[in-house]
């Protein structure tokens, strides 16, 4: 596929990677839809650099927690970009701290609800839109899918489900659709990690550093150009997941 002249979703574009891969997006050609909940000043500095790209970047708000929003963002996205959607990227996620006797039945549902179950749901919603462009699928998954880390069990299981949910998506949607994830590993770390953890992740990555949101949106890039490629979860962590 081409990107020059597609028209893509990304959810979760307001900041931290989500925003990276509409840049990225942008960049290689694409009008953007870009989707923000609560992040309405990064929303806006998104719209702006890729209009200065010269291309279109209307703003969807939605909570995606409720799956009738979730369902409904991509008939919002393609009336706001033409009419057409040929790529959705599902980069909308929380990743929260919590140690596993702190976890309650609202916080698990909160990350299963806005890391898991929107994705399906946004991408149902696109399916009419996906098919008649023989569209392309991306969903955000993690490192934390393939290992487990204690203190985020709920992110964990979450984004094992993103792995799942693309191969079977892929399964489901083929030959029209192609469906892939990225997993991305220490590229952007949370805001709230002293240097001393920032450190220490680096030195115990096999390549020696910590990544960039560019290595992630690269990885996109190589998913969507690529048409013999469906249900392949690319993990992008610097060989973490090896070590």
């Amino acid at each position: 596929m081409s990107l020059e002249g597609r028209a893509a979703l990304v959810t979760g574009a307001g900041r931290r990677v989500g925003q990276a891969i509409a840049l990225g997006l942008a960049g290689a050609g694409c009008d953007v839809a870009v989707h923000v909940h609560g992040t309405a000043d990064g929303g806006a500095e998104t719209v702006r650099r890729i209009q200065a790209l010269g291309r279109r970047a209307p703003v969807l708000t939605a909570d995606l927690g409720d799956p009738a929003a979730a369902r409904a963002l991509a008939d919002r996205a393609a009336a706001a970009l033409g009419g057409r959607l040929d790529i959705v990227v599902n980069s909308a996620a929380i990743m929260v701290r919590q140690a596993v006797d702190e976890v309650t039945p609202e916080s698990w549902a909160r990350t299963q609800d806005l890391n898991l179950r929107a994705p399906f749901f946004v991408t149902q919603g696109a399916l009419p839109h996906l098919r008649r462009a023989k569209g392309k699928v991306v969903n955000l998954a993690d490192v934390a899918a393939l290992e487990p880390w204690p203190a985020y069990v709920p992110h964990c299981v979450s984004k094992a489900g993103v792995v799942m949910l693309t191969r079977g998506l892929a399964r489901a949607l083929a030959p029209d659709i192609t469906v892939n994830a990225v997993a991305p590993g220490a590229v952007l770390l949370p805001d709230d990690w002293d240097d001393a953890t920032r450190a220490h992740v680096a030195e115990t990555t096999p390549l020696g550093r910590l990544g960039s949101p560019d290595d992630v949106v690269h990885a996109i890039l190589y998913l969507l150009g690529a048409d013999y490629v469906t249900g392949t979860v690319l993990v992008v962590d610097g060989g973490r997941v090896i070590r």
